[in-house]
């Protein structure tokens, strides 16, 4: 490690294998704290390179608890979390409405980071029980078109690192790694991040797979499409901003669409929503980022038709259905 820190502190950048050969030590736990925390910091000072994010990535998913749900046409709908919004929970609802229109959805989750409620504080309040069992996983995706997969059971690299990030506090490389880490390998991916600078790096990054993705930006430093400004969406080819008024829906406060105080208040909006009671506000929020996480699937799909599929699936009780199953 004194030889990768003192490399960093020279202000050089890691290439992708020394990178992914410093995680899998890490995750071998071969450093101790002081060692560990000197070098998440020096990732919160200097932008992350594409080579970096690249070996991280490598590491994690070669380390991974293996799933194969490849027989399905899945999507991943996860934000990095860390923008410290505090929204309801979005890319969850977005996850069920995306499902009940028939679209399987393989979502990767975790506790919340910036918000007091994230996918899996939701999730397990509803009583849904988290499992890393492959057969079941299918089962629940051929069943409801949707499952769950809670990080720390499918990485336990991140074990290593988990009292460190506790005590430091504060984002770090880590959280831009969850949403491009899904063990089971989606096709397609529609991922919210808290900086421009993430989205770059991202679109970079993915561009070097064969997945269909969307990266989304909002401009006032939300992780997925909030309507309260323009955002930025990346595609395979195109980098474009758009704002609500382009869409023809209205601009919100950010009041409109904030989460709770507690996973109880969240977990009754999240509810009130899925059961076709959400204000205006709400349910464009959130059948906004499920139409453009339709679109990945199929870019071709117009932004009105995907959302009134969108639309169909949540007012229609489809997304609800979806929970109702999964839950038993």
């Amino acid at each position: 490690m004194k030889t990768i820190l003192n490399k960093l502190f020279d202000q050089q950048q890691l290439t992708k294998v020394e990178a992914e050969e410093v995680l899998i030590q890490i995750a071998s736990e071969k450093y101790n704290h002081a060692q560990l925390a000197s070098f998440l910091t020096v990732f919160m000072m200097r932008p992350i390179s594409v080579g970096e994010l690249a070996g991280f990535r490598q590491a994690l998913l070669e380390l991974a608890v293996k799933i194969n749900l490849s027989e399905f046409n899945t999507i991943d709908l996860c934000g990095t979390g860390g923008d410290g919004k505090n929204t309801f929970n979005i890319s969850t609802l977005t996850s069920f409405i995306v499902a009940g229109t028939g679209n399987k959805v393989a979502k990767h989750g975790n506790y919340g980071v910036s918000s007091v409620s994230g996918s899996s504080n939701m999730l397990e309040y509803l009583g849904y029980k988290f499992t890393n069992n492959e057969d079941v996983l299918k089962s629940q995706i051929d069943k409801t078109n949707i499952c769950f997969l809670h990080a720390p059971l499918f990485h336990p690299a991140m074990k290593a690192v988990g009292p460190v990030r506790k005590e430091l506090g504060m984002k770090t490389f880590f959280n831009m790694l969850g949403p491009i880490v899904n063990p089971s390998k989606p096709q397609n991916q529609f991922v919210g991040v808290f900086n421009l600078e993430v989205a770059r790096v991202y679109n970079y990054l993915l561009q070097e797979t064969t997945q269909n993705y969307g990266i989304v930006y909002s401009i006032d430093g939300y992780d997925e499409i909030s309507l309260t400004s323009g955002f930025k969406l990346f595609t395979k080819n195109n980098e474009q901003l758009i704002t609500p008024e382009d869409l023809g829906l209205k601009r919100l406060k950010q009041s409109e669409i904030f989460g709770g105080n507690s996973v109880e208040e969240a977990a009754k909006i999240f509810v009130s929503i899925l059961d076709g009671n959400g204000s205006e506000a709400q349910n464009n929020a959130v059948l906004t980022n499920a139409a453009f996480a339709l679109r990945t699937f199929d870019k071709n799909k117009s932004f009105e038709n995907a959302f009134d599929e969108a639309k169909s699936s949540l007012l229609g009780l489809k997304a609800k259905k979806s929970l109702e199953k999964l839950v038993g």
